[in-house]
């Protein structure tokens, strides 16, 4: 949970949202108000796209019988609040019949509230990396921060923001699939790199069918993804999968090369051990 943070993300974010804590609220002369319910409507850059409807009614039941622990963060407007922090609480206690719920009024400009949003569902591990990635990259876009000013803020490596970010490079299909957890942003940086489009998704295809680990995803990008006057199979992505297929049998690089339905099969051998082996697969498959 946010307000569970260890030491190391109390250094991370200085006086962040610890400053948010009761007893810190109560220092600095922040008080906790019980606010109407009704009167709070959820934060627009709140980075979560989904909730858990089953970890919601557990949260809600623990509400009915203990109440709410934490407060909530909210910005004051003239038409209400806007909630900052603390959004899984306010619609468990929603979901518990809560007419009011205890809340620190916060002033902060919108990238505050970005910021906060954020860093809250990033320190609980909540956000799948789609979610984040987006997130990284609204404050970018939209707010002008840097990329280590975003690593500063989450308290994470600038190389981990610069990699997450690489994953919305890739197609919708394959964000999907790192959405789904199907992939790693691992693999699906890799595959960004694979700039048309049909071939990126065949290969994705190929990754998740075979099971494949980043390293292999590597290579597999790197023996596909050819320049087009070597190879036709950048144009044609049955044919790179294919071509691995047939390199995965026979244990060694096998490239393809086509033109208006004909060409040739390379295979390389670097013995003439290896050479006699791969003949003897070939007859025997005969």
């Amino acid at each position: 949970m946010a307000e569970e943070q260890t030491a190391k993300g109390r250094k991370a974010l200085g006086r962040g949202l610890w400053a948010l804590m009761p007893q810190e609220a109560e220092k600095e002369g922040r008080s906790i108000r019980e606010i109407s319910i009704g009167e709070i409507t959820p934060n627009p850059y709140q980075p979560r796209e989904e909730f858990d409807e089953e970890k919601l009614r557990v949260l809600a039941e623990s509400i009915r019988q203990h109440g709410v622990m934490q407060p909530i963060v909210v910005v004051g407007g003239d038409e209400g609040y806007v909630l900052v922090v603390g959004e899984r609480r306010w619609r468990a206690a929603k979901m518990a019949g809560l007419e009011k719920i205890p809340a620190v009024v916060q002033k902060m400009d919108e990238r505050k509230m970005m910021e906060w949003a954020l860093i809250e569902n990033v320190q609980r591990e909540d956000l799948n990396p789609l979610e984040e990635a987006r997130a990284y990259e609204r404050l970018i876009n939209e707010f002008g921060l840097t990329q280590q000013e975003v690593a500063d803020a989450v308290g994470k490596a600038r190389t981990t923001v610069t990699n997450l970010l690489r994953v919305l490079q890739a197609t919708p299909f394959v964000q999907e699939l790192v959405a789904k957890e199907v992939i790693s942003t691992g693999h699906a940086k890799t595959l960004a790199g694979v700039k048309d489009a049909q071939l990126q998704e065949a290969l994705a295809r190929y990754v998740v069918k075979r099971g494949l680990s980043v390293r292999q995803t590597e290579a597999l990008v790197e023996q596909g993804n050819v320049p087009r006057g070597t190879s036709r199979a950048r144009a044609n992505p049955e044919l790179a999968l294919v071509q691995n297929e047939l390199g995965d049998a026979l244990g060694t690089k096998v490239l393809i090369k086509q033109q208006k339905g004909k060409g040739r099969i390379e295979i390389e051998y670097y013995s003439e051990d290896e050479l006699q082996r791969i003949i003897d697969y070939i007859l025997k498959s005969e």
